[in-house]
């Protein structure tokens, strides 16, 4: 199979996986459009192993085992996700590293259900989220990628905070709590109280403790946007002003992230773009 058809495929799974996704990067130049189609796919590979495998933990491991002989280039290339993604390592100044923390982060998820306090929270978002950040960054940026280092992992627990706090009754439901126990004891907020779907003052402060810190990242991250070249820009600002608005949404739910899932409505995130282009 040839790249250009190997990118079309890796285009098809994030179109059906992910339109914000593919939408938020569809401005960018074919190149680094056709980068970003590949690394989704690797990461997408991963979570469905991991959400849907019939074995997930020995998968993850010879999907692991793979990983490493593709970097050592002893890996047969038939498959297109490894094609295209063998054109992106020869293209631009890619490292294994955050590809790797990714699949340590989706491994945590087979065996951590519950997180005692908020660094480890932040430790399970950075290997799950800022690594996707990271593995992005020399496609983005490529003559200054180090430089936003720091801004990507930032963004990445952002938008992870972000996700754990919309999706607390749909973790529920698979027997996940990501809400750090330390703070949840602080408020006074038992699990019990989550299974019940309790929203009264106790919870909220416990979640706006947490949004909080989320708001944190998200300025960290905001700082260095300017870095970005012309074309990356717009993308990655607008991704994390759209995920920062899911916290809003929540609010103007009454907090309710038990029987409801809060979205940002496309004339909002239309009015982020255009906030940004202006």
């Amino acid at each position: 199979m040839n790249t250009k058809d190997a990118y079309e495929i890796c285009h098809t799974i994030i179109k059906q996986h992910s339109k914000t996704f593919a939408k938020a990067f569809s401005t960018l130049p074919q190149k680094k459009r056709q980068a970003v189609w590949a690394i989704y796919a690797f990461c997408r590979t991963v979570d469905d192993i991991v959400d849907e495998g019939q074995s997930p933990s020995s998968e993850l491991e010879q999907f692991e085992d793979q990983f490493n002989r593709f970097i050592r280039k002893e890996l047969p290339l038939t498959d297109p996700k490894w094609i295209a993604l063998d054109d992106v390592f020869q293209r631009f100044d890619m490292d294994a590293t955050p590809f790797f923390d990714m699949i340590k982060g989706q491994r945590m998820d087979l065996y951590v259900k519950r997180y005692e306090t908020l660094e480890e929270v932040e430790q399970y978002s950075y290997h799950v989220a800022s690594t996707v950040g990271l593995m992005l960054l020399p496609v983005l940026a490529p003559s200054n990628h180090q430089q936003l280092h720091n801004s990507a992992i930032a963004l990445g627990k952002a938008m992870q905070l972000t996700n754990i706090l919309r999706d607390i009754g749909e973790d529920l439901n698979r027997d996940r709590v990501y809400l750090p126990k330390a703070v949840m004891d602080a408020y006074g907020v038992a699990e019990k109280d989550l299974l019940i779907g309790e929203q009264g003052t106790a919870f909220i402060n416990m979640w706006e403790h947490i949004a909080a810190r989320a708001e944190n990242f998200y300025q960290e991250a905001f700082i260095d946007m300017h870095l970005y070249p012309v074309d990356a820009r717009l993308p990655v600002q607008g991704a994390g002003m759209m995920y920062r608005a899911i916290l809003k949404a929540v609010r103007l739910n009454q907090y309710n992230v038990f029987s409801q899932k809060s979205f940002v409505t496309k004339g909002e995130k239309e009015m982020i773009l255009n906030e940004l282009k202006a």
